[in-house]
């Protein structure tokens, strides 16, 4: 066979970076569906995040502490601004709002569990308040959004402080989502609404249109609680410099910051993947409108989103926040995604570590679900126990580091006790480069 006769080299196939497999699959689907993607959980995508920081530890200029003889205190005390009875919890780490009706009761009964144990707070979410939850809960924050599904004064009065939720990380500037497949019996008369029927939370509350409002109402709320209870104000991670200014303005003792990283129940997935901000962008932004407003440390700063490890609260914490609150989290340890439920999972059409079809309410785990079946597969007993465990072991990190740096309380964790892997990571969190003086922005300049 002559050369001529040969087949000639092909080019080797190059996917684009443009037109990656997810994203023709998503097109596929969607000319094949007609509607937009739902989906549970936060942003999937790679953004800077707490891994992109190091700390530094001390050697010579910074005296470390001895781990067993030394103490490094974890307590916090939040709404010491106006509340008679703020909250004084064991450690800094607090369970998000998350609702009856997204996740089961025997889900929201062990959250209250583990909370209790380890010493911290749980929060109701969406739908109003369960007695499992309320019973099992030394310290609950009762969540006050603007679908007022499940409100009222009496659950008010119940509570140990009141979360005025304005937005979330995962859908800033957006409302919630429960599909009908998850409105049971129960969940509909709590929420007066029919069974089976899909409801959309509204994206802003019925009785205010800007933040003199919300100071109307947060007056109206200390009125009803006696001004006992400290009420949080949360906001997304979206403009955090002007949203914590207004909350402090509006007279919040609390403001929770909710980056992008942060879960939800169900939502698009255009909107978890594409608004809001990275939880670590969020952080430094709301510390200076604090100490702007001469109210650091007066005013609690909660962060959330993505919150994963002893290490992450360490560094939220050295930024400048008081406290830090899971959600994700909290529900992987009770046992969401576990590849004991592989098998279901596949038969669910995805797998281990991927499943967020948490609207459907078929989870394997009982976590996510009304089914009752399902549901009864997680035991709230054992489940609390995992959850107080995994509080512990993140308690404990903290501790670890915060003694490595020279310190005796978390909250003397310091931005100097911080560098910055990417240029990134350093502009959003303003602290140097590693092996630099420099962060894009530094007053002055110069590395």
């Amino acid at each position: 066979m002559s050369t001529s006769d040969k087949e000639a080299p092909r080019t080797a196939p190059i996917q684009s970076a443009t037109f990656t497999n997810p994203v023709n699959a998503e097109i596929r689907r969607a000319a094949a569906t007609g509607i937009y993607d739902i989906r549970g959980g936060g942003a999937k995508r790679k953004v800077p995040h707490f891994d992109d920081l190091l700390f530094l530890g001390a050697s010579i200029s910074r005296y470390p502490l001895e781990g067993y003889r030394e103490r490094c205190d974890t307590s916090v005390t939040l709404g010491t601004r106006f509340a008679k009875n703020p909250i004084t919890l064991d450690i800094p780490i607090t369970i998000a709002g998350m609702s009856f009706g997204a996740l089961s009761a025997q889900a929201k009964e062990a959250l209250g569990r583990g909370a209790s144990a380890a010493g911290t707070s749980t929060t109701t979410g969406d739908g109003g308040m369960t007695p499992e939850e309320r019973g099992h809960s030394t310290k609950l924050v009762y969540q006050y959004l603007p679908s007022r599904y499940g409100m009222n004064p009496d659950d008010l009065r119940r509570a140990d402080a009141i979360e005025i939720v304005v937005g979330q990380g995962a859908k800033p500037g957006g409302g919630g989502m429960l599909l009908g497949q998850k409105i049971s019996d129960r969940v509909a008369e709590m929420r007066t609404l029919p069974k089976g029927i899909d409801q959309r939370s509204a994206c802003r509350h019925p009785d205010w249109t800007g933040p003199d409002d919300l100071e109307i109402k947060i007056l109206e709320l200390r009125e009803i609680t006696g001004w006992r209870v400290p009420i949080y104000v949360k906001v997304a991670g979206s403009r955090p410099y002007f949203d914590t200014a207004l909350a402090v303005k509006a007279g919040a003792d609390v403001v929770v910051l909710d980056g992008m990283q942060g879960g939800t129940a169900a939502t698009q997935d255009v909107f978890i993947e594409n608004v809001g901000l990275p939880t670590l962008a969020c952080i430094r932004p709301a510390v200076r409108a604090l100490q702007d407003l001469g109210m650091h440390r007066e005013v609690q700063l909660v962060v959330s989103g993505g919150i994963r490890t002893g290490a992450d609260v360490a560094k939220a914490l050295a930024l400048g926040a008081d406290a830090v609150s899971i959600g994700t989290a909290a529900l992987v340890a009770l046992g969401d995604n576990d590849p004991k439920w592989e098998a279901e999972y596949q038969a669910l059409g995805t797998t281990t570590g991927a499943y967020d079809d948490w609207h459907e309410g078929r989870d394997p785990a009982g976590i996510t679900t009304q089914d009752p079946l399902l549901a009864s597969r997680l035991d709230p007993i054992e489940g609390g126990r995992r959850l107080r465990n995994y509080l512990k072991v993140m308690t404990l990190e903290a501790q670890t580091i915060a003694r490595a740096c020279g310190h005796n309380h978390l909250h003397n964790l310091e931005p100097e006790d911080l560098c910055a892997l990417t240029v990134e990571a350093a502009a959003m969190a303003q602290v140097p480069l590693a092996g630099t003086e420099w962060y894009p922005g530094k007053p002055g300049g110069g590395y």
